[in-house]
This record gives structure tokens, sequence and C-alpha cells, in this order.
């Protein structure tokens, strides 16, 4: 498999001179084209701020960042912001949303910021909401559908231009476990069939099951990995809760 995301040595600092933060500490990483990746650690890991670090690039302190090759920590400003914009795509615990728009138009405001040609955005628009399972929803807005309604939609606006990457902060946390589990589905569907590259942060063992491998964070750095392989989800998901224990954070609400 092709190499599309490769951290070395990534460190990043907070506060300044006599009060300084070490929050990622030299982490260096790679993930695979068609991988599903999670990253897993107790609060303040460093977790989000990596995941930070990969999306806005500019705040790491030290190290490099390189995407299908390029190297994204060398990019000014105005190219970084149209690198990120045509390679990158996000799903946040919060669905981020815009509540004056329908469902349909969330989703077309992501190909009309990247310059789509106005006659293929409704078959764009169509076809993914086809796949995600919420064409009957199009017209409507967000507050008039459900919270994995609107993470669903999140998802459609995140691959519809077809990035090389989608970074998922937390994706199932304001959702209920029914909600939960058909986002989960869902994004094991667009991985599994679409080839989408996902690397998602979360706290829940049960929603990191769903990935190929995970890697555990403690203190700014990585702790282990572990790769599900041909292990059953039942089988990974009793791993995760062994390594989470073992860092202090097991969980005992199996779902």
């Amino acid at each position: 498999m092709d190499e599309i995301l490769r951290l070395e040595h990534i460190q990043k600092y907070y506060g300044n001179q006599g009060n300084i933060t070490k929050a990622i500490n030299d982490i260096s990483f790679s993930v695979h084209t068609g991988e599903f990746v999670g990253i897993m650690g107790a609060s303040g890991s460093g977790k989000t701020t990596m995941l930070n670090c990969i999306s806005t690039i500019d705040t790491v302190s030290a190290g490099h960042i390189f995407l299908d090759g390029t190297d994204v920590t060398e990019l000014k400003e105005k190219e970084l912001a149209r690198f990120r914009r045509e390679n990158l795509g996000f799903v946040f615990q919060d669905f981020n949303l815009l509540d004056t728009l329908t469902i349909y138009e969330n989703i077309a405001l992501a190909l009309t910021i990247n310059n789509v040609p106005a006659a293929q955005i409704d078959g764009k628009v169509h076809k993914i909401a086809e796949t995600l399972g919420i064409t009957d929803i199009l017209e409507k807005y967000p507050y008039q559908v459900s919270g994995g309604q609107k993470q669903r939609c999140a998802c459609a606006r995140a691959i519809i231009n077809q990035p090389k990457l989608i970074l998922a902060d937390e994706p199932t946390g304001a959702l209920d476990s029914h909600s939960s589990q058909m986002l989960l589905d869902t994004m094991q569907s667009i991985n599994e069939q679409l080839g989408v590259t996902i690397l998602m942060v979360t706290h829940d063992a049960f929603s990191a099951s769903y990935a190929s491998r995970i890697l555990f964070l403690r203190d700014g750095t990585v702790f282990t990995e572990i790769i599900k392989g041909a292990d059953s989800r039942t089988s990974f998901f009793e791993k995760i809760l062994d390594i989470l224990t073992m860092l202090g954070g097991g969980q005992i609400d199996v779902r």
C-alpha cells in the first residue's frame, strides 16, 4: 500500500520560557492509503493536539508532516489553505453544520468552495447522499434531523471532494449508542467500499474497534499500537480494553 501520511519527529509546545508544556513529544508514524487508523489515549495524552497538528500544520513546533509525498510543513499560508481544502476532509464531534442551510446546501457548500462547476453539484450531492442513506432529508435543516443524520451529513460533506485523508475527532461523542453504531458502520463502509483513508481520534473502545489499526498515546508519545488483522471486532475490542487498562483508562461499559 502507498503511504498517504507520514509524521516525522513531531513536537508541540505550549507556553513560554519558564512555563513550557510539551503536549507532543517526538511522535513519528505513517498511515497508508485505505487504512482506518484509530488514535486513543487518556485525557491529556496528546491525541487531539496531534490531530490539530496534522490539520492546521502551522501549530507544529518541530518536525515534518508529509501528505501524499508533500511536506506540508514547508508550505506558505495561502498554499497550505488550498492544500488542506483539496486534500483533507473533516468530521467533528459537534457536526459543524450551518443551521441556516439545508442538508443539501451544507453538502453542496463543500463543492462550491472548491470551485466545482454548478452543473456537476446536484449529481454529486445526490450520489453521496444515496451512499450514506440521507437522500430523504436533503431538503431539511439541521435542527429538523437527528444527531446521527447530522453526522452522516458531515461525513458526506467530508468525502464529497474525494480528499486524500479524512480526519475524525471524536465523531460519536455527541451521539447515542444506536446512532454511534450507525455512524461507525457508515465510516467502515466508506473505508472498505470507497477506499477512503480515515484517521480517527476517540476515547471510546467500541468506536475504536471499527478501525484496522490503533495507536495509543501516553504523555505525548506513541506508547504502543495494535493491528486488527484477522481478529473479529469482538476480539479486537477486548485487546483495546486490555491496553486502556494498562494505560489507566480502562472502560467497563461493553456495548
